[in-house]
């Protein structure tokens, strides 16, 4: 525990009245022509230098105070990660007020409950996509003075602006008087409200989550400690910043390593930007990296049988490298030879195919990751290590890290960060990354944080002898069968998973005789398994009938029984014709299980189920 305190009082000593805005002034102080942000401009890139942006940013705050904006006051976000989205962020910050993006695929009533409880008086809006949104609720807001748009502006409406004439009313405010920008962003505190970010929420309406200067400035310190990240490193944005990892590491992040970030608009086109940009840095929720792997195993079920050995014998070594990498094992002198051949004449081709050849760090967090994803990656040569944090710790307070990682577990806890686990299994943690409360919710913050400062995280899990922390499951997630086990449906749906045809998993067994299962078919990598067998289809629902495809499926269901216990075993699933997204809201934003949504929509599916036993 003194090492731990020590820890935490040498952060707070080295960040100790700085701020997202000083930081900023930092690096285009010190470091004026390096490149900041990268917009795609067809095959080519558009870039903003640190200098550029630390102008912008001070234009923008200008333009936000000159349409009435006060130190205090919200802005509301809603766009694609782009340089606008981070310029239009920071710029709020420097003139004294906290921006909120907002989760676009929020259905509108969300978007009226978000700008109420943040009292946004300005929006900054992406397009019309975003505006149809907004449109339905914009009666419901009288606080919503002013809407930007960076494209599609109404013409005919006063309450909107283009991003172009927002942009000319900041440059020529700031011309008109510099010093009054400058005194409001050297008048923002550390312990001001930097963001406030709303849960995805599997139930109800979202939480708004504020989170500080120091929050964040301890998240970036602590973390540098445990992983030792280049500086002028690339990295791609392409996860909403409503969501707290990529806020963390492509807005704030940057900052303080003054890291070149490329903007990728559109998920689609995430590999051939990974292609382009080949970042030193990636972090992935659980599905992207369950996404590259089942493409990747496609790709090689294509390939000739002596190439598929090739391919399979060199990640065998790859595997067995990383595995003897982590904490408390030993690579061998052969083991290490075996990868190194392996890597020069394969593996590090791949990589590169992929564009994680130059990749020293890559993560992954928000959902459990199937081990066997992990291991396959493993095999390529790539450590994919998990953390492990929420919007209320401000993202990651256990790691792993290149150098100390155990596969399928979180990391250990972060310097000056305390964790433990309580009675009933619950991890618990204590720190200066924790939020001060849910906004305008005390009860809900009373559940959170007890009076001895301690975070209640909601999810089961276990702390072994070296430190490194398990998850077993969300606390309420967890369900009890008819005969009384508890049973985890995380664990079983990782298993099910982990065939590259299963694009979502759910089980079930609450109060039952056993669990049951819920699945989908992954959307880009089914057609191309029935592709490659000569399977004449016209959609993913006739793939879903097909009886190649639900043998396929028996086969995934039994090799994952296999795998778990008698009591986690699934004696009945359902594949559904259609598959799960943010849209279609059985998934949350960050690509999260819905569970209660699922349950209810698909009641009786699950009835059906029961009653065919």
């Amino acid at each position: 525990m003194t090492g731990v305190l020590e820890d935490r009082a040498a952060i707070e000593r080295e960040i100790a009245g700085r701020t997202v805005c000083e930081q900023l002034s930092w690096a285009a102080r010190e470091h004026p022509d390096a490149p900041a942000y990268s917009d795609p401009a067809g095959d080519e890139w558009t870039t903003l230098t640190y200098a550029e942006a630390h102008g912008r940013v001070l234009e923008i705050a200008a333009g936000y105070a000159a349409l009435g904006l006060r130190p205090g006051d919200a802005v509301a976000l809603m766009l694609v990660n782009r340089s606008e989205h981070v310029l239009a962020d920071l710029g709020a910050v420097h003139a004294g007020a906290v921006p909120c993006s907002v989760y676009a695929t929020f259905a509108p009533e969300q978007v009226a409950y978000v700008a109420r409880d943040v009292g946004a008086r300005i929006a900054v809006l992406g397009g019309p996509a975003d505006l149809a949104r907004w449109e339905p609720i914009l009666g419901e807001l009288p606080a919503l003075k002013r809407i930007v748009m960076l494209e599609g502006a109404p013409e005919d409406d006063e309450r909107f602006l283009s991003w172009e004439a927002f942009l000319k009313i900041g440059a020529d405010a700031l011309a008109a008087d510099p010093a009054a920008v400058d005194a409001r962003w050297r008048a923002v505190t550390p312990e001001d409200t930097l963001s406030v970010l709303y849960t995805s929420g599997t139930t109800g309406n979202p939480k708004g989550v504020p989170l500080t200067h120091t929050n964040v400035l301890f998240e970036l310190a602590t973390t540098q400690r445990m992983i030792d990240l280049p500086t002028h490193g690339t990295q791609i944005s392409y996860l909403t910043y409503a969501h707290i990892a990529e806020r963390v590491l492509s807005l704030y992040l940057p900052l303080v390593k003054v890291n070149h970030v490329y903007f990728c608009t559109d998920m689609a086109n995430l590999g051939a930007t990974l292609g382009q940009v080949r970042p030193v840095l990636f972090f992935g929720v659980p599905r992207v990296w369950e996404k590259l792997t089942a493409r990747l195993q496609a790709l090689l079920a294509g390939q000739p049988p002596e190439q598929q050995e090739n391919v399979r014998a060199a990640m065998a070594a790859g595997l067995a490298y990383i595995e003897g990498l982590q904490y408390g094992h030993t690579v061998t002198p052969e083991v290490r030879e075996a990868y190194e051949r392996a890597d020069a004449a394969l593996l590090s081709l791949i990589r590169g195919m992929i564009g994680l050849d130059r990749a020293r760090w890559c993560a992954t967090a928000a959902a459990p990751m199937p081990i066997e994803v992990q291991r396959f990656l493993a095999g390529l040569g790539l450590k994919v290590i998990d953390v492990y944090g929420m919007t209320e710790t401000t993202g990651a307070f256990t790691a792993n890290s290149p150098d100390v990682f155990k596969l399928g577990t979180v990391g250990r806890a972060e310097p000056g960060v305390e964790v433990r686990i309580a009675e009933d299994g619950e991890i618990l943690t204590r720190s200066p990354l924790n939020t001060r409360g849910y906004l305008g919710l005390p009860e809900a913050t009373a559940e959170l944080l007890d009076a001895d400062g301690w975070l209640h995280t909601g999810d089961v899990g276990s702390i072994d002898e070296d430190g490194f922390v398990r998850i077993v499951d969300r606390k309420k997630e967890l369900f009890i069968t008819s005969g009384g086990e508890n049973v985890s449906p995380a664990v079983i749906e990782g298993h099910l998973k982990e065939h590259a045809l299963i694009g979502q998993a759910l089980a079930y067994g609450d109060r039952r005789p056993y669990p049951v299962a819920i699945l989908t078919l992954d959307g880009e990598v089914a057609p191309e398994w029935a592709r490659a067998r000569g399977i004449p289809f016209g959609s993913l629902a006739d793939l879903a009938g097909h009886p190649d495809v639900l043998a396929e499926i028996e086969a995934a269901v039994e090799a994952a029984n296999r795998r778990l216990a008698r009591v986690q075993q699934i004696k009945r699933w359902r594949l559904l014709p259609a598959e799960w997204t943010a849209e279609t809201e059985e998934l949350t934003p960050s690509l999260k299980l819905k569970r209660r949504i699922v349950h209810a929509r698909y009641a009786d599916v699950i009835e059906e189920l029961y009653a065919a036993g």
